[in-house]
């Protein structure tokens, strides 16, 4: 079977840059890989295919020649006595072009450049920090103790003894990774000698031994904004854990509980009061001295003949909130009518008396017994 043009192969036409061959063959090759096409059976002879048309086009000379000769110019000694013409071409070395390409996902990036770096960014810290719901009100400053690490002073955070730089490592020339020919396939693996740092330390400094690091507890202020609530974040650049090698140090992020309280309930910037009231002054009317959350007090009317669950608001009571400039919400306060208890003899004559002639005075109670007996009418038919 005559071969095809390898122009043809790669889906090119004549007089294609070498920027537009490499481009191609890329795409070729991760279309045809045999490891992305195991249920093809031709798949491996289209990808030799591929191979040998870019190792004769990604040459100058042997190109020009090609586009003279066709295929002949590497039949019967023509070409130049380039290793493997004529045959599947230099597979490994034409692979090697675009096996980053191929492998960048799983090795890591393309060419080692995770390890070429010398710093490295410290991580990230997150701690928890509860506060009270007046705390939560007011906004407070609050001081914390955050266990993490911190740049070593004796060397600056290098790692090596007086702040010296780190030598490029020997092994893999600063690139953090060693490759390997194994047949067709080039293996690429973690420099052993640095661990993919890159870089070796001749001299460790004595106080971090080389880490560049010193684990120590910290003290911080911090100020907790008026109107934060479970769940809030608050960020401090620069406060997490210190980078090796000098590099930048990670964030620290705080996240806010507000502890629930025993007399308000808190939904966004509203809050909740349930206030209990005896039965004579919801059926008189009346007033009755509530909390507010800055540790004020307000006087509130309860109007007679107020049932239990009915709500008053009082404006501007509530949480400011948090970005809302100032605005602070409301304070919704909730009647819940008390029945007395442990009731005298005279208490139980006097409510006893009262029953006989209250028929009209439970408006509620009328109106449910009135449904109940029409559904139980229904019912029968």
């Amino acid at each position: 079977m005559a071969k095809r043009d390898f122009y043809e192969v790669l889906g090119l036409s004549r007089g294609a840059t070498a920027e537009e061959i490499k481009k191609a063959y890329r795409g070729k090759a991760k279309e045809l890989h045999p490891d992305r096409n195991q249920t093809s059976p031709d798949a491996e002879a289209r990808f030799k295919e591929v191979n040998e048309a870019y190792d004769v086009l990604k040459d100058e000379q042997r190109k020009a020649a090609y586009d003279r000769f066709g295929h002949a110019a590497f039949e019967g000694g023509m070409g130049g006595g380039h290793p493997g013409a004529g045959g599947q071409g230099d597979f490994a070395s034409a692979f090697s072009d675009v096996f980053e390409d191929l492998f960048g996902d799983f090795m890591g990036g393309r060419g080692g450049q995770a390890g070429r770096g010398r710093a490295s960014r410290g991580s990230d810290l997150r701690y928890n920090l509860r506060v009270t719901l007046e705390e939560a009100y007011a906004g407070v400053p609050k001081s914390i103790t955050v266990p993490g690490s911190h740049a070593c002073t004796a060397c600056n955070g290098t790692g090596a003894e007086g702040g010296a730089e780190p030598a490029t490592c020997p092994t893999c020339s600063g690139m953090g990774k060693v490759r390997a020919q194994n047949g067709f396939f080039t293996v690429e693996r973690t420099c052993p000698t640095c661990n993919g740092a890159g870089h070796v330390i001749k001299n460790p400094c004595r106080t971090c031994h080389g880490a560049g690091r010193l684990e120590k507890d910290r003290t911080l202020q911090v100020n907790i904004p008026a109107g934060v609530e479970t769940g809030t974040r608050i960020r401090l650049a620069g406060e997490g854990e210190a980078g090796g090698r000098g590099g930048p140090s990670g964030d620290l992020y705080i996240f806010i509980e507000v502890r629930e309280h025993t007399i308000f309930q808190r939904d966004g910037a509203t809050l909740f009061c349930r206030v209990p009231v005896s039965m004579a002054s919801a059926a008189l009317g009346g007033e009755v001295e509530v909390p507010t959350i800055e540790g004020g007090r307000s006087l509130v009317k309860i109007p007679a003949g107020s049932q239990s669950g009915r709500q008053m608001r009082l404006r501007g009571k509530g949480m400011p909130a948090l970005r809302g400039g100032g605005q602070a919400g409301d304070m919704v306060i909730e009647l819940a009518v008390e029945t007395p208890v442990n009731l005298t003899g005279r208490q139980r004559e006097i409510l006893r008396e009262f029953d006989k002639i209250d028929a009209d005075n439970n408006p509620e109670t009328a109106s449910f017994f009135k449904k109940v007996k029409s559904f139980w009418a229904a019912m029968k038919g």
